[in-house]
């Protein structure tokens, strides 16, 4: 089939070198624009741009896809169906009724639960044990499309957004394929989402990354590993020179009492409103990310310290 395929980060990426390896004819790749990037913030290309300009095919990155001009250029490239993984930019009624077959979406949660930008992260924060990967056809709703397949992920109790986003990609990306090609036989089923059960994961706002010892321990956990590893859910820490900042990128509940905020020992046991967390991994500002043991090596924090 003659298909656009409209993403913007890595986790794109295994989707569009899956269809490209099932002999679909790619005529275009969107992406959002390039952004500043790294420490000097220079304007790099998304992980799609570079991926789809090394691989030789044409590549859009439109400030706006409701632009008429964009949606006419859109509509002359006679598609037969575009694909959407994370591209960043709704889609109008004019630019779903293009593609021949539609306009088909990977989706990194069990619809109808997570709707919207952060499902990976809002799953973790709010304790779900399992999530999963679904390719769904794309309506003017916010992801309320039929679905057409799906695959089930089983949440891990260590489990940070960073690992999930990483195990997912490769699991939907392997959908396309048998997507793709129940589509063009015309005969996939699509099963319309449930009524009930419907949440939304609304993008993750930066007051939500500051840690908030006063609150169970359980939910300081899925917090930090749900932020990991970005925004990355921090804290400020005590030193010589004055409050330090510090991300917690990852954790586990753990039995202890304190006031919150409290060290409760020399391994990074913190304690919450009810309930501890040990922090597994953390970064300093400016440095890198380290295990606890390495972290503690290069930042004293006693017991009876207090993080704020």
């Amino acid at each position: 089939m003659r298909i656009a395929f409209l993403g913007t980060p890595d986790f794109a990426v295994p989707s569009l070198a899956a269809i490209a390896e099932g002999g679909h004819e790619i005529v275009a790749v969107y992406s959002q624009p390039p952004a500043p990037r790294g420490r000097g913030q220079a304007l790099r290309p998304s992980p799609i741009q570079a991926f789809a300009e090394a691989a030789g095919w044409p590549v859009h990155t439109p400030a706006s896809m409701r632009d008429p001009a964009e949606v006419a250029a859109f509509r002359a490239l006679n598609l037969d169906a575009a694909v959407v993984v994370a591209f960043g930019q709704i889609l109008n009624a004019e630019v779903l009724a293009a593609p021949r077959l539609g306009c088909f979406n990977l989706h990194g949660s069990l619809l109808p639960r997570w709707r919207g930008a952060a499902p990976i992260q809002r799953a973790i924060m709010a304790g779900d044990r399992v999530t999963g990967v679904q390719v769904m056809r794309m309506s003017e709703g916010l992801d309320e499309g039929p679905i057409l397949l799906s695959e089930t992920v089983r949440i891990d109790a260590l489990e940070t957004a960073g690992s999930l986003h990483d195990r997912l990609a490769p699991i939907g990306a392997a959908l396309w394929p048998r997507a793709l090609a129940g589509i063009e036989r015309g005969d996939m089923v699509e099963t319309p989402q449930a009524a009930e059960g419907v949440t939304y994961a609304k993008k993750i706002r930066p007051a939500e990354a500051r840690i908030r010892w006063g609150r169970p321990a359980e939910e300081v956990d899925r917090r930090i590993r749900g932020l990991s590893p970005f925004p990355g859910a921090w804290f400020l820490a005590p030193s010589d020179k004055g409050p330090v900042r510090v991300k917690a990128l990852l954790s586990r509940v753990e039995d202890g009492e304190g006031a919150p905020g409290e060290v409760l020992d020399d391994g990074l046991l913190l304690a919450c409103g009810e309930g501890a967390v040990r922090i597994l991994r953390a970064q300093r500002e400016g440095r890198g990310a380290q295990d606890a043991e390495a972290f503690l090596r290069g930042f004293s924090l006693p017991a009876s310290s207090v993080l704020t």
